[in-house]
């Protein structure tokens, strides 16, 4: 495949992500009485992951994620020389899924403006947005290990030896998994271009803590690569 190919499945694999899962966020998971609460927003995310991995996957290999670049990268299976174009087409593809976001929801009657942590879908941590406040240490471990776990699953079911049809199945159930253990500590990101998508339109205090949701996951990531290589080598 071609490098335009691959980035614009790229673009198009991340923009759906942070369409689907951040939407799903925004407009479904309060709605009383038929809301789709944190659950639903744990299979949204999932869902967008699923959907694209078997949709533009076998083109770019289904990122969507600069942690899962960089993991794959450290795991011995992404070349050095295009991580910075697909984690720029990832954060544009991003950038314009929130973009959308906002066109539509400025659009509702109601809307007035963005307040307080888990605003827009935003990450966070030292706030107490769902009942209890979890401070940086327990959002930044949160965050490395639930990426690492996540890049073990990717490493694992894309191995050669692996049943790779069922890859995407996986990978997005393992993204439902992860959001349905953190969505109450840091709103969920494991993803820095979901990350800046959404804190971006925010500004202020989401800004200010994003340099955790870039640094966790990216550690996370860059830790199982390491790991699940030196796995392989000891076989």
């Amino acid at each position: 495949m071609k490098l335009s190919q691959k980035l614009t499945a790229e673009f198009i694999g991340t923009f759906w992500l942070v369409f689907g899962g951040c939407g799903s966020a925004i407009f479904a998971a309060g709605v009383p009485n038929v809301g789709i609460g944190l659950v639903g927003v744990s299979l949204a995310f999932g869902l967008t992951v699923l959907t694209m991995a078997y949709a533009v996957g076998h083109i770019s290999g289904g990122h969507f994620n600069p942690a899962v670049s960089l993991g794959l990268w450290a795991g011995g299976r992404f070349g050095a020389k295009e991580l910075v174009p697909y984690i720029a087409a990832q954060l544009i593809g991003a950038l314009a899924a929130a973009g959308v976001l906002y066109l539509i929801l400025s659009g509702g009657d109601t809307f007035v403006n963005f307040s307080g942590p888990g605003a827009f879908a935003t990450n966070f941590y030292g706030k107490a947005t769902y009942g209890i406040n979890y401070g940086l240490s327990s959002a930044f471990i949160t965050e490395l290990i639930l990426t690492m776990f996540f890049l073990f699953v990717i490493l694992g079911t894309t191995d050669k030896n692996a049943n790779g049809k069922f890859a995407g199945l996986a990978i997005g159930l393992a993204l439902t998994l992860i959001h349905l253990i953190s969505i109450p500590i840091t709103n969920t990101s494991v993803n820095p271009a979901r990350s800046t998508s959404q804190a971006i339109f925010v500004g202020g205090e989401a800004i200010g803590q994003l340099w955790l949701f870039w640094v966790a996951p990216i550690a996370g990531a860059i830790l199982a690569g390491y790991i699940y290589k030196m796995m392989l080598k000891s076989r």
